[in-house]
């Protein structure tokens, strides 16, 4: 991996790798999962809409996304999508299609912390380790089939969907931000202006400040990566829509416990 850049070339990619490509003007990226084959299963609004809002944010999130062909893929051609996967959401694409004329980038799992700080923009790679690429490959198959919560832009978007698929980990608490990296630097940015304002206390230098304002957010995005959180929950993928009801889903203080073997279904308990 590289410090400064994720990129890889389509001959090195294996099934179960989690990757992204950056949309125009870089103000986001899409991510999804590689299942062999030349596809990609990845998730969207639903009807073509890969990210959005609903308000008018919309208008410089839509002005990013690639311009689509009005001429149909030869190669996958909404084989999979039917109305199911088209109203949930999760789809598969090719390869090509998914890229959208971008470059193809690898989101990289189990980084050290200095690696994770080294990289200034969320959404490209975490401190939690990636289960193995047959449980991979399996939870995004079967979401393809069965769906992924509701679109969420800050809560459940494709990075969101992409690191369960890797990770099988889900933010356990409601009204708080995914574990999207993309997200948490977006809410990270004007976070770190905030509390930095207080520190014109101490200096007036407007170095100083910036320093300041960057140590804030390098520590926000740190504490908030899926890899540091306590509030995140092991679900199996076919718990995921019984939720914390279910019984069988383990919570975690924090990523060290991923290490242990997961209890039984018929004793786990929630111990968050």
């Amino acid at each position: 991996m590289g410090l400064l850049s994720n990129r890889i070339g389509k001959e090195s990619l294996e099934a179960g790798d989690h990757i992204y490509s950056w949309r125009a003007a870089w103000v986001y990226a899409h991510h999804g999962i590689y299942v062999g084959d030349d596809k990609v299963i990845h998730f969207t609004r639903g009807r073509d809409q890969e990210v959005g809002t609903g308000t008018v944010i919309d208008i410089l999130l839509v002005s990013s996304a690639p311009k689509r062909s009005d001429t149909p893929c030869a190669v996958c051609t909404n084989e999979d999508n039917d109305a199911s996967t088209e109203t949930n959401g999760v789809v598969s694409s090719c390869l090509n299609c998914f890229l959208a004329g971008g470059a193809l980038y690898r989101f990289e799992y189990a980084v050290n912390p200095a690696l994770f700080l080294a990289k200034a923009r969320g959404g490209t790679c975490t401190l939690a380790p990636s289960d193995p690429d047959e449980a991979v490959i399996r939870r995004a198959k079967y979401l393809l089939s069965n769906g992924f919560r509701c679109y969420n832009l800050f809560k459940s978007n494709c990075e969101d969907f992409a690191i369960y698929c890797k990770t099988g980990l889900l933010v356990a608490e409601r009204g708080v931000v995914g574990q999207s990296g993309q997200a948490i630097s977006i809410i990270g940015g004007p976070l770190a202006a905030v509390i930095s304002t207080p520190f014109r206390l101490v200096t007036t230098n407007i170095y100083g400040m910036a320093v300041m304002a960057v140590g804030v957010y390098c520590a926000s995005r740190y504490a908030a990566d899926i890899g540091n959180r306590r509030d995140v929950v092991k679900m199996e993928v076919e718990d995921l829509t019984a939720g914390l009801a279910s019984g069988r889903i383990r919570a975690v203080e924090n990523i060290a416990q991923l290490m242990v073997p997961a209890e039984s279904p018929a004793s786990a308990t929630i111990t968050a």
